[in-house]
């Protein structure tokens, strides 16, 4: 098998051209992947023992795709967080969120603050939803944090690295190891720029509803024979 990652985060993109391509309604794309996809490989990466799985679902952009497309996709979320939580929680999976949700619907921001909140305390991996992110927004956001502190404004905060790092929305875990984009496109889109400085990246023509688990171990493969030296 080789090394492992220690994180794992997915940039979900083909949905859209795959529904096209089977000629099926508009987020039968998103559909299949929350049925067919999603579960398999949160629980490949937990027989691997790997224990931070996060997914890019809903960028900052996504927006500007209309209220036909993110309101069936919110009602998708609301039942896919509704659904085997149970299983989820015995085979101790836990869930956070990463992004801003000021602009998601309460119900759904509340549903999700429970779940997290519902996590099991013998966490064996915890899986991060991207949700309204972006990676510059993040970031500006940090900035605000920093901003609002009282040590700030007493001018006794020295912002190092370590110090920024704790105010970016994903305080509370490492940073990606591997990041994989489905899909075809070879661009980062803004994912994470500050905690993916030394990831490796692993961009894959597969769109991501025929993201199977072998397709996965392709890039699980390829990330144990890469060589990571961190600028050394």
């Amino acid at each position: 098998m080789g090394i492992l990652p220690n994180h794992i985060a997915i940039i979900v993109d083909g949905n859209r051209r795959w529904t096209k391509k089977h000629n099926l309604p508009p987020l039968e794309g998103h559909q299949h992947v929350t049925d067919h996809v999603l579960e398999p490989l949160v629980f490949h990466c937990l027989k691997l023992g790997i224990p931070y799985l996060t997914f890019w679902a809903f960028s900052t952009e996504n927006w500007q795709r209309g209220p036909k497309f993110y309101k069936p996709l919110f009602k998708l979320l609301t039942s896919v967080l509704n659904k085997g939580i149970k299983k989820y929680q015995q085979a101790g999976v836990g869930l956070n969120v990463i992004g801003d949700l000021s602009r998601v619907p309460s119900p759904l921001v509340q549903l999700i603050k429970k779940r997290v909140n519902q996590s099991p305390k013998n966490q064996k991996i915890t899986v991060t939803i991207g949700l309204n992110y972006g990676g510059r927004d993040e970031i500006v956001r940090a900035v605000q944090r920093l901003r609002d502190l009282e040590i700030w404004k007493s001018r006794d905060l020295d912002i190092t690295e370590k110090e920024f790092a704790k105010h970016l929305d994903s305080a509370d875990m490492p940073d990606p190891d591997l990041i994989i984009r489905t899909g075809g496109s070879q661009r980062t889109s803004g994912f994470m720029p500050w905690q993916t400085a030394y990831a490796e990246w692993y961009f894959t023509n597969i769109l991501m509803p025929d993201f199977t688990i072998s397709e996965f171990q392709k890039a699980l493969d390829e990330f144990a024979q890469r060589q990571r030296r961190f600028g050394k």
